[in-house]
């Protein structure tokens, strides 16, 4: 029997309104049911009638400067994915949550809430915050330094692990015959003490049905790239190129496969965020259209934040003054900051051609063009190792995602790319990944515990400890 052809993955990206920064000022979009709930279950329900593997929140806890021009506010993730959940039934449910600022128990409590109610589709995008403006908000005098940020994520995600398997998966008993609740032989402590992190454990929460949420990671600095070869199985990325993004492919892949893992075990999903027209000239129009609509103040300040310029709007149509960014410190770590001066350096655009650039998806890859040019980028990107499939980010919502649904995604059927439906129920099922066994699942049951009748078989983990 032949093995099955590999298929894209793909997730809807939400943000409030759409990905461009001036969604909400668009004809087509709905400004006023940005905090509606159900705005997004039916935005959920319809990637799920589409076969989507997930819908992924992002998140940061502080109010970007820059509201006053864009619908950048924050949603709580976790929340609003508690919502979704209630509505939908088989897609996967994605919510940022930052190392940084949130402490390991209550992290994974929430976690793990959200796994049991929705039946095994939570996963965990994992940041460890770059808005400096974040301390103050949570009694700091000062935003902790890159490398200081990603020690702590790793202590972090460790003692998280251990937390969600501290029941292990015969734990919960309830068998009114013999009165044992739970077999408490197989509740394990933590008793975690490390640099940053003291946790005794264990969870309050039984193990859940997926054995943990899955791990995704969003970040391609140095860093972040060793992060995500020890810890991830999906990492969320931004690139403009092929050639970046086949670069990132391989090097993040072969860093998995140097710590022992199987490099399959990760899948890599740039962002990207189509502008689709009948024709391509209508496409670019489409485009075009949205970038007259950005405020100068916005794109300004955006620039100020990204690279540290600090421009007025008489310097508009003028070279972006490449002289003047400082590509060292803390900014020049972040690869947001590299991916903004490689389209500098790349295509010596001016400040306007940059920032309209930089106002379809802050960075990640924006393409405009009929349905069939839009199916051959993402076959191309997949079938030459860039990609294992994308984030959707929508320029608005919800017609941009819908035109995603409607034209592009039965070409990626008929070329056998993409699911005609799911063929199981979680996340992990989606994206193709084992079911981790719990760290601790050596005890041998100290009572009878009856057989799941349920839940799915327990598999090897692919990601080390």
């Amino acid at each position: 029997m032949s093995a099955q052809r590999r298929q894209l993955h793909l997730n809807l990206f939400v943000y409030p309104g759409g990905h461009h920064e001036a969604a909400w000022r668009y004809h087509g979009s709905d400004p006023g049911r940005v905090l509606d709930i159900a705005f997004y279950q039916d935005l959920a329900r319809r990637a799920e009638q589409a076969a989507f593997d997930a819908v992924f929140l992002a998140d940061g806890p502080s109010l970007p400067d820059n509201v006053r021009y864009a619908s950048r506010f924050r949603l709580e993730p976790l929340t609003w994915l508690s919502a979704i959940a209630a509505a939908t039934e088989r897609i996967g449910l994605i919510a940022t949550a930052s190392t940084t600022y949130s402490e390991p128990y209550n992290l994974a409590r929430l976690f793990a809430s959200l796994d049991h109610l929705s039946r095994g589709r939570a996963g965990w995008n994992i940041v460890t915050t770059g808005a400096p403006d974040a301390a103050a908000n949570f009694g700091l005098d000062e935003h902790p330094v890159h490398a200081e940020r990603y020690d702590r994520a790793r202590e972090f995600v460790d003692v998280v692990g251990k937390l969600w398997d501290s029941w292990e998966d015969g734990a919960l008993v309830a068998d009114p015959g013999t009165g044992v609740f739970a077999d408490t032989g197989r509740v394990h402590p933590v008793n975690h003490h490390g640099r940053h992190l003291r946790v005794r454990g264990p969870l309050n929460t039984p193990r859940t049905p997926q054995g943990r949420p899955v791990y995704v990671q969003a970040g391609s600095s140095e860093d972040g790239r060793a992060f995500a070869a020890r810890y991830a199985e999906a990492v969320f990325t931004a690139h403009q190129t092929l050639e970046s993004a086949q670069e990132f492919y391989a090097d993040v892949r072969s860093r998995a496969a140097a710590l022992g893992r199987d490099p399959d075990g990760l899948l890599v999903l740039p962002g990207i965020s189509p502008f689709i027209g009948s024709t391509e000239a209508e496409a670019r129009a489409l485009q075009e259209e949205f970038d007259e609509l950005t405020q100068p103040g916005y794109s300004l300040d955006l620039l100020r934040r990204l690279l540290g310029l600090e421009l007025g709007e008489e310097e508009l149509d003028r070279p972006v003054p490449r002289h003047l960014i400082e590509t060292g410190g803390e900014r020049g770590l972040g690869s947001r900051f590299q991916l903004v001066l490689d389209i500098v350096d790349r295509e010596r655009p001016t400040v306007r051609q940059l920032l309209h650039r930089l106002a379809g998806a802050r960075g990640h890859h924006v393409v405009a063009g009929t349905p069939e040019q839009i199916a051959d980028i993402l076959q191309r990107w997949f079938e030459q190792g860039a990609a294992d499939g994308f984030n959707v980010m929508p320029p608005w919502l919800p017609g941009g995602f819908d035109v995603f649904a409607e034209e592009v995604v039965p070409l990626l059927r008929r070329r056998g790319l993409f699911r005609e439906a799911y063929q199981g129920r979680t996340l992990r099922d989606h994206y193709g990944l084992a079911r981790p066994e719990s760290v601790y699942a050596t005890t041998p049951a100290a009572v009878p515990v009856p057989a799941p009748t349920t839940a799915p078989a327990r598999q090897k983990e692919h990601v080390p400890s």
